[in-house]
């Protein structure tokens, strides 16, 4: 390179070094991801290059005060100098060209990974440990749903059977209470879906079935429109999602009230919607909740080895309701009060050639599904209509609560005999009180939109290293389920149509005392722990005691998310 005298090598040395300290600002800018360009840290970061980047100016610093210098020594000795000296600028300018373009390739890769995704991207999340996938926009989900819950018991009863009683040796031993797998989630934003398929059962697995499928729509708010077979809103306790029950089982007297018309799988048309009842100037509202529901018949059933669960020749058909408040909270309580009804239009028709043929059967276990035994049952009832009333209650104060129900199931029988001894209408009760402490400090929190309390959420999850060990809780329950009518007391055998009590149904009354203790590890994994002590009292046709008195521990392992 010729340079024709030393104040053109001066200028054109100067130039070469600003053009280079403007290069490395400029590469310093674009190395920015653009949030940062907007606000600087505090603390800029630094590594490798960025301290190349400073040793390089500093050698430019020092070839410009150089040259400076040359520029007062003449001529002669002056232009071969900066001849060197501007070899040394070019190679310099070279290296510092590579390490602006890989900072450039390297910013261009930070601002793309850092872009909001569009609309059509998937998002892929892990809350608690259940996969979830969404669109950026929202509009579309998936939730991978699991709720799988391993129960085993012992019941403590042999000694206490009387002589009568066949078929009421309970199994003690384990099994798959429930193993539901499915997805849930949104589709166009303003409607939600679940698919879920469940293998547990009561007394043993199932082999698979469909155990809950609905599309609803959200977008009329505060109202959603549900369809599908799913579980409609019936009453307190049958509103309490599995994976949140304080004891293992709900109380009976809830269960035989669900499964009128409502209960699992049940197919069914629902609208609902909740909201508050104005603030005012106190500043205190009241939450409500209010369904309503149009239902048919639960899934019917082909298990693997080829049988099915009955077709009838006309399906039942009923309409259910609830409506509940919260008038009363602060941020230590919260007070709730409902009501909720059924009535069945329609029972099952069995066909002509079966007695009866309007059959309506209330029964329900003993509060633990290891055995599939029913201990108290009216047995079928030949029926036109039935009835159920429920009244229910409930108070969380800080880390206590307290709930119940009261029941009255009444049914309106279709009788072909004559007037004068038509068999009276029966009507049966059932009742339970709950009673909870969260031992670790944590709340059953009030879930306005269904109307219930939920289960605790962990303050710190179990985690021996941290010195935490999740929430604790203890649960104490007793339950009252009377299916008893015109009952003609022991010995006594029901007499022949027309006489005192001959149209007496024994279905046994059941009452329960349960004490239980929880832990849970963290928002998915829960261990139950149950006492029971079980009294059934009831009688056959004859008048002989078939009930009994015994005592059963269980024990549930659980994961749901």
């Amino acid at each position: 390179m010729n340079l024709p005298n030393t104040g053109q090598a001066r200028r054109y040395a100067g130039a070469a070094c600003i053009a280079l300290l403007m290069s490395g600002a400029a590469s310093g800018a674009l190395a920015a991801p653009k949030h940062h360009r907007a606000h600087a840290p505090k603390a800029p970061v630094v590594d490798a290059r960025d301290a190349r980047l400073a040793a390089m100016q500093q050698q430019i610093d020092e070839m410009r005060a150089q040259m400076a210098q040359m520029g007062q020594k003449g001529p002669d000795q002056g232009e071969a100098r900066v001849a060197a000296l501007q070899q040394q600028v070019d190679t310099v300018n070279a290296q510092l060209a590579e390490v602006k373009a890989a900072q450039t390739a390297d910013a261009s890769s930070i601002i793309t990974l850092q872009a909001p995704p569009s609309g059509g991207a998937v998002v892929t999340t892990l809350p608690n440990g259940k996969p979830a996938f969404a669109t950026a926009d929202g509009r579309f989900t998936a939730n991978v749903r699991a709720n799988v819950m391993f129960d085993a018991a012992r019941y403590f009863q042999k000694s206490n059977l009387p002589a009568q009683v066949t078929n009421r040796d309970l199994n003690s031993g384990t099994n798959f209470r429930r193993a539901r797998f499915g997805v849930d989630g949104k589709i166009f934003k303003d409607f939600d879906y679940s698919m879920i398929m469940e293998f547990g059962g009561s007394g043993g697995e199932n082999a698979g079935q469909l155990y809950e499928f609905y599309i609803q729509y959200s977008a009329l708010k505060p109202w959603k429109i549900k369809l599908g077979a799913f579980e409609p809103k019936v009453g307190l306790a049958a509103d309490v999602a599995t994976g949140q029950m304080p004891i293992l089982e709900r109380p009976s007297p809830a269960e035989v009230a669900r499964n009128v018309a409502g209960g699992d799988s049940r197919s069914a048309l629902q609208v609902y919607g909740n909201g508050l009842w104005g603030a005012g100037d106190t500043g205190v509202a009241t939450r409500w909740m209010l369904s309503g529901a149009v239902t048919g018949n639960t899934i019917g059933t082909i298990n693997s080895t080829g049988a099915a669960t009955p077709q009838p020749s006309g399906e039942q058909t009923a309409i259910i309701g609830r409506f509940a408040v919260a008038p009363f909270s602060s941020t230590d309580w919260q007070a709730h009060f409902g009501v909720n009804a059924q009535y069945v239009t329609q029972p099952n028709d069995a066909g002509a050639a079966a007695s009866p043929r309007y059959p309506v059967q209330l029964r329900d276990r003993p509060e633990l599904r290891i055995d599939g035994a029913r201990l108290v049952d009216t047995g079928a009832i030949d029926t036109r209509h039935v009835t159920v009333l429920g009244a229910e209650a409930g108070l969380t104060v800080r880390n206590f609560m307290v709930e119940g129900e009261y029941f009255d199931y009444r049914i309106d029988r279709r009788n072909a005999a004559s007037p004068a001894i038509a068999p009276s209408n029966p009507n049966f009760t059932g009742w339970y009180v709950t009673g909870v402490w969260v031992l670790t400090g944590e709340s059953r929190s009030y879930n306005p939109a269904e109307a219930r309390f939920d289960g605790p959420k962990p303050n710190y999850n179990f985690n021996p290293a941290a010195g935490t060990w999740g929430a604790w809780e203890i649960a104490a329950r007793y339950s009252d389920l009377n299916l008893n009518y015109h009952d003609c007391g022991a010995g006594k055998a029901i007499p022949a149509a027309g006489v005192a009590c001959f149209d007496a149904i024994r279905g046994g009354e059941q009452k329960i005392s349960t004490l239980g203790l929880n832990w849970y590890l963290n928002a998915d994994i829960r261990f139950m722990l149950d006492y029971q002590h079980v009294d059934v009292n009831r009688y056959n046709a004859a008048g002989l005691q078939v009930g009994q008195q015994y005592d059963a521990i269980a024990l549930r392992s659980q994961l749901s998310f």
